[in-house]
């Protein structure tokens, strides 16, 4: 893909952003994101399918930027602990200063029969496995238990991090700030996960 058509599907794909978070996913039309992208109808269909292959384009390249980003940050990083800890300030970060791009990831995704079903999710597994890496570095240097299911508790964590995010955005509530609650939420399963002290 030239340069010219890898700027304008980058701005299509802005653009459904904008309008999946602010009209959803179903009721939204082709040609409202077409509209806010500024293109004709058609343009958009020389890039995507559908428009449930424009929402799973808009994951797939959402998604590598933030496995991208989240990768290079968590190398800084010397123990598995931090590297928990600091997982939890990025994704809770994540939300606050995109809540757009949130919106979509935590609502507007799951309208999607094609997403949920028939689409083979590499990039939520590559996002899981991030958290397991991090898990099983803690397993070999000592810091988490010996005994801890990788596989349970990296879906233990995203499924803790994914419902308050999605409590956050859909709350009619006056927002609180997610950092604190990154804190907290990041220490008790680093809590849970240490070793005791015969363990040690």
């Amino acid at each position: 893909m030239n340069n010219k058509k890898r700027v304008r599907k980058e701005q299509i794909i802005e653009a459904s952003v904008r309008v999946f978070a602010q009209k959803g996913f179903y009721n939204a039309k082709v040609a409202d994101v077409a509209r806010e992208a500024g293109v004709a109808d058609g343009t958009i269909y020389l890039y995507f399918k559908n428009k449930d292959d424009l929402l799973i384009s808009l994951f797939e390249t959402k998604m590598e930027e933030i496995l991208q980003r989240f990768s290079a940050i968590l190398e800084l990083e010397a123990g598995a602990a931090d590297k928990l800890l600091e997982f939890f300030k990025l994704y809770f970060r994540f939300i606050e200063d995109d809540p757009q791009l949130a919106e979509v990831f935590q609502v507007e995704l799951r309208q999607s029969g094609k997403f949920l079903k028939d689409y083979h999710n590499q990039k939520f597994i590559d996002f899981l496995n991030l958290i397991g890496r991090i898990i099983t570095e803690g397993q070999d240097n000592g810091e988490f238990r010996s005994d801890l299911k990788i596989n349970t508790m990296k879906l233990a964590i995203f499924g803790a991090i994914d419902e308050l995010a999605r409590q956050w955005i859909l709350s009619d509530e006056p927002r609180s700030e997610l950092q604190p609650i990154a804190l907290q939420t990041a220490e008790t399963f680093i809590r849970g996960m240490s070793p005791n002290e015969e363990e040690k």
